[in-house]
């Protein structure tokens, strides 16, 4: 086991002790802690009673990490979260023994972040927790005329994932899961449509807020005290606020991010009026010594823009290059953050896509992790998880590993940060989708559990790897080596090709942006689509120096992919007239 992977297992480790030692401190104060419909003679998971022994087997061994969340949930008690219940993290984590505070970051809001106020009316919503009260006070519908009385799904059940086994009426694997309207009511279940449908807190409802502080607690372990989640409508949305919070026009503000970015993370940016700068990258993606360069002989006057305060990254499977950070370089790049004091955005859409090295076409696909532990271990931590500062911004998504279609993720910051968040949250999409919530927290939390999850994302992982190393297969038997070459990418869904534009016949004459245009439209001719390089340009103002195509292994059925790599060649071929 590696250097990094020991830190991680030893991370791990830490955390069962903290759970197993957990809370030897009363509970914090019951205004934010009950639920709005907890009867009182019922806890809610904050008001649990504290642990009075350590949590051990039998024979007083450490329990594991999920058996730990487990005991902690049954100390804690039944979760009673009703209609617009709030809720934060702090009611579901694990006690922060020694571990400092975040860092303040008032210097780094917007004019439009600090002078938020609270919502009113979804403030007032805490009062519906009284007993006895009967409210006139919120248009909460009454969920009596809620057209939907149950939903039913069919699901696999772990670790039998395969797709023809759920859909297979016979198979012994796939389970059939349902939600109805009162099954909180009728004691069947601790979420359903009818607090689901209705109005709620703009950080989620409290039940998928505790599925997915264990999770963040259980893979990353935040190394400060005050952090906190919040539930999002998926990442780009996220992007957009966090923008907005730490971003002002007015103030000159500019965004770093690689050189070649996300294409809908730079539209989101560049409305917002605010100039992005571009990093050098290479294989393994941005370079912390060219951010360090230029955040040192930043000029403001040239740039037309103040010195950048906010780096924008994906540091695992980046978009569109598949460059994933390695661990060193990860700390590099934190400690540049931490010299210039630049805060950090850091959108991990395709983390738990980490693959195992490609070892040429003709060698198996190695074997997935022996264990849950061992997949935990093995990824390349998290700047989240070396962020000692609070100076991270961690945008998670379910989006690139269930489904896009929720339109569901989460945020990790510090504590100051959400509540900026919350309260932007509250007067624009106002929370997720409480179709979205209750369905994956149904599948998540109540069918699946941390470890049927994960167990997911190891599947995932081994299907991602196989597709991968399909397409780069193609691309050896198919694609002009002398022309075009890559970079195996160790996480994500792309391939990111070169083709060596000063190769062509007809270049200098032609420039690198009409040679790209040809072969794009050869492609097409030849009935496949590619992306083109110079979409992702953070800088599309300055000279191109390489041409490059983005492929996708995440899409085409696996068949469909050597015949389009095949088509894509041709383009190439019939461009450069290769005969």
């Amino acid at each position: 086991m590696g250097h990094f992977a020991t830190q991680r297992a030893l991370r791990l480790r830490n955390i069962r002790a903290m759970s197993a030692t957990a809370c030897q401190t009363a509970p914090v104060g019951l205004i934010s802690r009950r639920s709005f419909h907890a009867k009182p003679e019922l806890n809610s998971a904050g008001e649990a009673a504290p642990v009075q022994q350590d949590a051990v087997l039998e024979n007083k061994q450490p329990i594991s990490v999920f058996d730990s969340i487990r005991e902690r949930r049954a100390k804690a008690g039944k979760l009673v979260a009703g209609v617009a219940a709030v809720s934060d993290s702090d009611m579901f984590k694990a006690p922060s023994h020694g571990k400092p505070e975040a860092r303040r970051w008032d210097h780094h809001l917007s004019h439009e972040a600090a002078v938020r106020k609270p919502c009113t009316l979804k403030q007032a919503a805490r009062f519906l927790k009284t007993p006895g009260l009967i409210s006139l006070g919120g248009g909460l519908p009454s969920s009596e005329y809620f057209p939907f009385s149950e939903i039913t799904m069919r699901v696999p059940t772990p670790p039998d994932f395969a797709e023809k086994d759920n859909l297979s009426a016979q198979s012994p694997t796939a389970q059939t899961i349902s939600i109805g309207k009162y099954d909180v009511r009728d004691g069947k279940s601790e979420y359903d449509l009818s607090i689901a449908l209705n109005y709620g807190q703009s950080t989620g409802s409290a039940q998928m807020m505790r599925f997915v502080t264990e999770h963040t607690e259980l893979v990353y372990n935040p190394p400060y005290a005050d952090w906190k989640v919040c539930q999002t409508v998926g990442s780009t949305g996220a992007l957009e606020q966090a923008l907005r919070m730490l971003c002002d026009r007015d103030r000159g503000d500019s965004v770093l991010t690689e050189e070649y970015s996300f294409s809908t993370a730079l539209e989101t940016i560049g409305p917002l009026g605010i100039k992005t700068f571009g990093v050098k990258m290479d294989a393994e993606g941005l370079l912390p010594e060219s951010m360090d360069e230029l955040l040192t002989s930043w000029d403001e006057k040239a740039r037309g823009a103040r010195k950048p305060h906010v780096l924008y990254t994906v540091p695992s499977g980046q978009n569109p290059t598949g460059a994933t950070q390695g661990p060193e370089r990860r700390r590099a790049v934190y400690a540049v953050c931490q010299k210039h004091d630049v805060y950090i955005i850091e959108d991990e859409p395709y983390y738990f896509l980490q693959m195992q090295s490609y070892a040429g076409k003709d060698a198996p696909v190695p074997p997935p992790p022996a264990s849950v532990d061992q997949f935990l271990a093995d990824l390349v931590p998290s700047l989240l998880s070396m962020d000692t500062d609070g100076r991270v911004l961690r945008m998670d998504s379910f989006s690139k590993v269930l489904v896009p279609g929720s339109r569901l993720g989460w945020i990790t910051a510090s504590a100051q940060m959400v509540e900026r968040y919350v309260r932007h949250a509250e007067v624009a999409n106002q929370g997720p989708s409480g179709f979205s919530q209750v369905m994956l927290w149904k599948l998540l939390d109540e069918t699946w559990g941390h470890e049927g999850y994960l167990k997911w994302l190891i599947d995932l992982r081994m299907n991602y790897t196989r597709r991968r190393n399909m397409l780069l297969a193609a691309c050896e038997d198919h694609l002009p080596k002398d022309i075009v070459s890559w970079t195996p990418p160790a996480a994500g869904m792309f391939l990111w090709l070169k083709v060596d534009h000063t190769k062509h016949p007809d270049y200098p004459q032609r420039s690198l942006l009409e040679i790209e245009e040809d072969i794009f439209n050869k492609a097409i001719g030849n009935g496949v689509l590619c992306a083109r390089g110079s979409w992702f340009r953070t800088e599309p103002g300055t000279p191109a120096k390489d041409m490059f195509f983005r492929a996708t292994f995440a899409s085409a059925s696996e068949e469909a992919m050597s015949t389009a790599i095949q088509r894509l060649g041709a383009a190439i071929q019939t461009s450069y007239r290769i005969d």
